[in-house]
């Protein structure tokens, strides 16, 4: 069935990528005079196509063409297999998008918009065509007869909601980024574990004397909202993002904590709705002036509140931490953000009963000299990233995580390929209720293929001791490469959720997370033959199936 396509014209600048998609579609217009960046093809092409927007109709959908060199459009068209459309008369050069409802356009993105006849786009499926006028003597403008195809884009079956870029294949979600992995100059990172050293994210936290940008799936901890309202009260500007439909609903626990800071001044957006970018908001991060901490664990006290989880955490200094605040203000620069004040109204709020057991401190945190830096964000770039460093590992591999969705996710095939050939891996899972029956048979099939095909590698689940339950997500790579952030060892996870993590290059920060996880796999005298080796794979962060999809929720 046809449907009626909004196309709208619009100036975006080349990002210092190369690619028009390293910030998210709905990015600031740039006037020409402001920026004189081309994109990088010598030919003008349709880079994108919106055909299916959330509203009734398909109001505001729309094409998205490039032109490399400034270029009169007048005797350029689209067309859409069955209607041609003549383009304005105007001299443009960039990224151009096209509308025929140019005002409900620009409810969608920020982009300048230029309007235009109409053409009809179906949902399940189109070609879109680019076309130049070869003759000004033509009878019929509108015509195609005397017209050269410069581009064409097909396209089928178009998701509610979301961009087809025809270089790439692929379809992604009106607004999200396409972020490259950025590895960072840094000299030293302050290391951490959990429920050992809940001091370190609020000493963060004190430090601030001008911003604190705060990243998470959920929001409850009473500690830490005392140290952002202690913030506001001295000066600091204090934003906070969080999920707005995480697995089992938002507390009560958690608007009375939304609540109180949003009273206290503090800028509170909810993200998702109708035109989420991703499946989960699922980050656990803050951007403390120059600094940036990462975490495996949730802002509650089960998580930073070090009353039950183990989890992984570091501080950062520098390149890295301007990298979260960019990932933050992309994060939170969209249309499917919202005020908390706004999203609460006429919301119910589910129970819950917070963790409040306590543990001794068994590692201190500790401030390591790092090589660098790599600042990992999925969906964008950390599946790419971490696949890379597990085909990188020469001597050994450990993970640490939640749980493991199956044995056919590519960061499990990864790590089974570095056994294969001599790597020593080690695979501890999460033994807690929730996970347990599905991470014993990831467990039992890892050791089957170490078994048959005589592998260093042995899985096992965790028995905690010091901590209540695995939730970190962590991996480390010839014990000098570590990942500590919120991915989960999922597709869901590294594919649909918006996670950020940081990989720390040095031998230091892979000794103290090494003495962690050596720690908590236990019967340390109980491994591998010499020669052999040892893969970890601590719980994978939780995987659950609701409503018969897929979905990662710690």
């Amino acid at each position: 069935m046809s449907r009626r396509v909004v196309l709208l014209v619009c100036f975006v600048v080349a990002s210092t990528l190369g690619t028009p998609f390293g910030a998210p579609f709905g990015a600031p217009f740039v006037a020409p005079s402001e920026a004189t960046a081309t994109v990088p093809n010598q030919s003008p092409e349709i880079v994108a196509v919106y055909p299916n927007p959330v509203a009734n109709e398909d109001a505001g959908e729309f094409v998205v063409v490039s032109f490399p060199r400034p270029t009169n459009l007048s005797t350029w068209s689209l067309s859409d297999g069955g209607e041609t459309a003549t383009l304005p008369n105007v001299t443009i050069s960039g990224m151009v998008a096209f509308s025929t409802a140019p005002n409900r356009t620009a409810n969608l993105t920020e982009f300048r918009t230029l309007p235009l006849r109409n053409i009809s786009l179906a949902n399940a499926g189109e070609t879109v065509t680019l076309r130049k006028r070869m003759s000004d003597d033509s009878a019929d403008e509108s015509s195609p007869g005397n017209d050269s195809v410069v581009d064409s884009a097909t396209y089928t079956d178009a998701p509610e909601s979301e961009l087809w870029r025809p270089n790439s294949s692929s379809w992604v979600p009106l607004g999200a980024t396409d972020r490259p992995i950025v590895r960072t100059n840094a000299s030293t990172a302050r290391v951490f574990v959990l429920p050992d050293s809940p001091a370190v994210p609020i000493e963060t936290l004190q430090s601030a004397d001008d911003r604190i940008l705060l990243a998470g799936y959920s929001f409850v901890s009473e500690d830490i909202g005392d140290e952002l309202v202690s913030a506001v009260n001295r000066g600091v500007t204090v934003r906070l993002v969080v999920d707005d439909a995480p697995v089992g609903g938002i507390t009560h626990q958690q608007a009375v904590a939304l609540d109180r800071l949003t009273e206290q001044g503090i800028d509170i957006e909810v993200i998702g709705g109708a035109h989420a970018r991703y499946a989960f908001h699922h980050p656990k991060y803050a951007v403390v002036d120059d600094r940036g901490i990462v975490l495996t664990e949730n802002w509650k006290p089960s998580g930073v509140g070090g009353h039950a989880s183990r989890g992984w955490g570091a501080v950062v200094r520098g390149e890295p931490a301007r990298e979260l605040a960019e990932i933050y203000h992309a994060d939170t620069s969209w249309h499917d953000t919202v005020s908390w004040s706004q999203f609460r109204k006429g919301k119910s709020f589910t129970s819950d009963s917070p963790a409040n057991e306590s543990y001794p401190t068994q590692f201190e945190p500790k401030t390591v000299p790092v090589e660098s830096v790599t600042v990992l964000a999925a969906p964008d770039n950390a599946e790419e990233g971490v696949i890379s460093l597990l085909q990188s590992a020469n001597r050994s591999i450990a993970v640490q995580q939640m749980a493991i969705s199956e044995p056919k996710q590519p960061f499990v095939q990864a790590t089974l390929a570095a056994a294969r050939r001599g790597v020593e891996v080690r695979v501890l899972l999460s033994s807690t209720w929730y996970v347990e029956d599905d991470n014993g048979k990831i467990v039992d099939w890892l050791n089957e293929r170490a078994e048959k095909e005589s592998l260093p590698l042995e899985a096992k689940l965790a028995e905690p001791r010091g901590y209540e339950k695995i939730h970190a997500k962590g991996v480390i790579v010839d014990e000098r490469h570590v990942v500590v952030g919120s991915l989960n060892w999922n597709n869901h996870s590294a594919r649909e959720n918006r996670e950020v993590a940081l990989v720390l290059h040095g031998k230091q920060a892979g000794a103290y997370y090494t003495n962690v996880f050596d720690a908590d796999w236990g019967e340390t005298d109980d491994r591998f033959p010499v020669g052999l080796g040892v893969v970890t794979v601590l719980g994978l962060g939780g995987a659950v199936w609701l409503a018969k999809k897929e979905v990662t929720f710690a």
